[in-house]
């Protein structure tokens, strides 16, 4: 199993936002730029127009989850920001890692 780090840095989430390419789906948007290490940063960001903390922090799992169990079909040596749109609010566990694989093919970062 390959680890993977977070983003945490303000500065770190600029750059993948200046310089990445995006797509979105319904529930999803997913920011990808190389950042020439063996290792992937998964960053996550949830606004407040998408409910209170509960809701946001509930979303932000959801994506962890979503990635942690896939993550070794995904390619090394990215970063990677997921901004859940509003719509998630209300999705399940399985549309919200449907979307993130959907979201990884059109980036064509998933491996197998």
């Amino acid at each position: 199993m390959k680890y993977s780090e977070s983003l945490k840095k303000n500065a770190d989430f600029q750059k993948v936002y200046r310089k990445g390419k995006s797509f979105a789906n319904r529930f999803l948007v997913l920011y990808v730029v190389p950042n020439n290490t063996e290792k992937n940063r998964l960053g996550i960001t949830v606004s407040k127009k998408v409910g209170n903390s509960v809701v946001r922090h509930h979303l932000c799992r959801l994506v962890r989850e979503s990635y942690r169990l896939h993550e070794d079909s995904f390619q090394n040596g990215l970063d990677m920001v997921v901004v859940a749109r509003v719509t998630a609010k209300e999705a399940s566990y399985h549309e919200i890692e449907s979307a993130l694989l959907h979201l990884g093919r059109l980036h064509e970062i998933i491996v197998n």
